[in-house]
């Protein structure tokens, strides 16, 4: 069993246009897909696509439009019932596979939110071998409210057998960053190049795509402060894994993206599909950018399934160690 969590879940629509984004023109749209979305919940409909047992946590009232939208894709949820109604998202994809998107802040919680959504994610704990903690903070909740989440779950003793879950972070900006100040250490983080780039101070998104060692100068960095493995995607570039045991990096052959949204998403769940089969580092990168390259070449935020990929395609080698002096 896989736990998700997401703290700011969406709505998300995603509109197809037939030619270039056009600012302050009129557009027609090829087509329009609306599903439920926010990092956790992707993680989750991923996760299902390819059979395996997981649990959507989010705040939200059972009627909410974004909860009767789980429910229609049976996708497993536990909700707490806030006093604001879920955000909804707008993504316009360009037919070469660029994406736009526009994000609402959510709606604003309360500290007893907070306190509620930490006994809710605790409580669901119990059974699973994996917690995702993922996506952004919505109004009101602190920045430190991941490791605040994750000394919790520690301190419950909670997951199967009394063996407490491990605990995969997919989030940005602050929250990200006082996460990994705090010291708490979790199992894995999965920052995009942009994200690890700006969690580090080394460099930047396109710098780090585009140089593969310092994307692993990068990652090793955070393993050296208590992450213990961390998944760095690279967009169309690839993704590198970093663990105490030395960084593998993998790529896909190219492909036409159709869209780009839930990719990263994507990704953590190939890796973690990889990981409960016993895969070896080589087996849960390949996993992760085979799954990656699936839901890009699919519409919308459709989430692939195991099938849907093509791990035996990717190319994967291990990287040389970091020298002393880099």
């Amino acid at each position: 069993m896989i736990v998700t969590f997401t703290a700011n879940p969406s709505l998300d629509r995603t509109i197809e246009l037939a030619d270039e984004l056009a600012r302050g023109g009129v557009q027609r749209a090829f087509a329009t897909h609306e599903q439920p979305g926010g990092k956790g919940v992707n993680v989750s409909r991923a996760l299902i696509a390819s059979g395996l047992d997981t649990l959507a946590i989010l705040p939200g009232v059972s009627a909410d439009p974004m909860l009767v939208a789980l429910r229609a894709e049976q996708i497993p949820a536990a909700s707490l019932a806030i006093a604001g109604r879920v955000r909804s998202n707008i993504t316009l994809t360009e037919p070469d596979g660029t994406t736009t998107k526009i994000n609402e802040p959510g709606p604003t919680l309360d500290e007893s939110d907070e306190l509620a959504l930490i006994d809710l994610v605790v409580s669901r704990a119990t059974d699973a071998q994996w917690v995702v903690l993922a996506g952004s903070l919505p109004p009101g909740l602190p920045d430190d409210f991941y490791a605040r989440v994750v000394r919790a779950i520690r301190e419950s003793g909670a997951g199967p057998e009394g063996i407490t879950p491990r605990i995969a972070v997919d989030s940005s900006g602050a929250p990200l960053k006082a996460l990994i100040d705090s010291g708490v250490g979790v199992d894995l983080i999965k920052p995009n190049a942009e994200e690890l780039a700006e969690l580090t101070g080394q460099g930047d998104g396109d710098s780090l795509e585009a140089d593969v060692d310092a994307a692993y100068a990068a990652a090793a960095g955070l393993v050296e402060r208590g992450c213990a493995s961390v998944l760095a995607t690279l967009g169309s570039k690839g993704a590198v894994l970093v663990t105490a045991e030395g960084g593998w990096f993998a790529t896909m052959p190219p492909i036409v993206p159709v869209s780009t949204v839930g990719a990263g998403d994507s990704s953590l769940a190939g890796y973690l599909v990889a990981d409960l089969t016993g895969g070896t580092p080589e087996q849960r990168v390949a996993q992760a950018v085979a799954h990656g390259s699936a839901a890009a070449s699919l519409p919308g935020s459709t989430m692939p399934s195991t099938a849907q990929t093509r791990p035996d395609t990717a190319l994967v080698h291990q990287l040389a160690p970091i020298s002393a002096d880099r």
